[in-house]
């Protein structure tokens, strides 16, 4: 299995800025893609931000400009730097993480992490 954490999530004022960060952990043999989903209260989850394994990076219109998906080279971790936060940018934060692991054979995996709140006041 591939477990995956987040952090960083915090209370901010609007304009501010914040990190968040998520690590994927377990036998991980290659990661094809990672991204960062939000869900606000009484909406659905939506993809914000999301990174491939040939570093082609993709971002959902409100947050292009503003938020900006890295990973750590040689590490399976991705961030995303957040800027000139709004108030709609309020949300809980969830990784997802797709790839492929080693579990007597490789195996396709697709894991999230629980979340971190981001809570922007205005």
């Amino acid at each position: 299995q591939v477990h995956v954490v987040e952090s960083g999530g915090d209370t901010v004022q609007a304009g501010g800025s914040l990190r968040l960060s998520c690590v994927a952990s377990g036998v991980i043999f290659r990661i094809n893609a990672m991204g960062w989903n939000r869900q606000a209260p009484g909406k659905q989850r939506e993809l914000v931000a999301s990174l491939t394994s040939d570093g082609s990076a993709n971002y959902t219109d409100s947050v292009k400009g503003r938020f900006t998906i890295s990973r750590d080279s040689g590490k399976n971790t991705v961030n995303l730097q957040m800027n000139s936060l709004k108030s709609e940018d309020t949300a809980v934060y969830y990784c997802n993480v797709k790839g492929v692991y080693y579990h007597d054979h490789l195996l396709d995996f697709n894991s999230w992490g629980q979340g971190t709140q981001v809570t922007v006041s205005s």
